[in-house]
């Protein structure tokens, strides 16, 4: 029995404090509302250099960029167009940071969910989820992690997984078994990229409230959801963002291979 818990207010936002100065970050899928905006958000007030952010979106991401641009400096700020499933779309976002200094940090944060039981689940279905939310980051951590040894710099690598990798919900083998590869996948990359100096973790957030997941799932769902944390709420997109700066800064210099779960669920 699923008890419901009071929802508490979000705390207030916490202010940058150059965790991530002189770095170039990459950050894939963050043209839109959810944690990939966050991310791009945070490393900017931490300092980074540069940030280059992408997206399969071409107006949402020239939007974005223009926002940013005239918040932070227009030199700190670049976007591409990315399709994660495409190896060489991947390696022309790295171009881009390679012109800026090259990649310091990576942050993949491409993935594609759906509900579907396991009985009706076409091949399509299940095919696209993996290739995107588990191939995608893959070939976005091959080719960070290539670019890094090839520079010489002891870069960090962060990937956005889930609870669900760890915990069953109904619906949702396709993304669970991609969510748990990541796992798997950053773990085997960690160890593979330890001796250049570069380190390999992710998050494992349990439930982020933006507003493309508020679209695309019901109220009754969200609500059952929402029931199952501790706060009574879903975490705020920037509160994940936290970690994963956290995960990318030197407070984290001695994590690697590490999964870290952002969530106060309990059930």
């Amino acid at each position: 029995m699923t008890t419901t818990r009071p929802e508490q207010p979000a705390p207030a936002y916490v202010p940058g404090h150059d965790l991530l100065a002189g770095k170039v970050v990459v950050v894939t899928a963050a043209a839109g509302a959810g944690i990939g905006a966050a991310v791009v958000r945070r490393v900017l007030e931490e300092g980074a250099k540069a940030v280059v952010f992408s997206d399969t979106h071409e107006r949402r991401l020239a939007e974005a960029e223009e926002a940013l641009a005239a918040e932070f400096g227009a030199e700190r700020v670049r976007q591409r167009v990315c399709d994660v499933t495409d190896e060489a779309q991947v390696a022309a976002l790295l171009d881009v940071a390679d012109e800026l200094g090259g990649v310091d940090v990576m942050v993949n944060n491409a993935g594609l969910g759906g509900t579907a039981s396991v009985l009706e689940m076409t091949d399509e279905q299940w095919l696209r989820v993996l290739d995107i939310t588990l191939t995608g980051t893959f070939r976005c951590v091959r080719a960070a992690g290539q670019r890094m040894v090839a520079a010489g710099k002891k870069g960090v690598i962060v990937n956005n997984a889930s609870v669900i990798g760890w915990r069953a919900q109904k619906g949702q083998a396709h993304y669970a078994a991609a969510k748990a590869g990541v796992m798997a996948l950053t773990r085997c990359s960690a160890i593979d990229l330890a001796p250049h100096g570069i380190r390999v973790n992710a998050v494992s957030p349990s439930l982020a409230m933006h507003p493309f997941l508020a679209k695309v799932t019901s109220d009754e769902l969200l609500a059952e959801l929402k029931s199952r944390e501790a706060f009574g709420r879903a975490a705020e997109p920037w509160e994940v963002a936290n970690v994963m700066v956290f995960l990318a800064s030197d407070y984290a210099s001695y994590m690697t291979g590490e999964v870290v779960a952002v969530s106060s669920q309990q059930a």
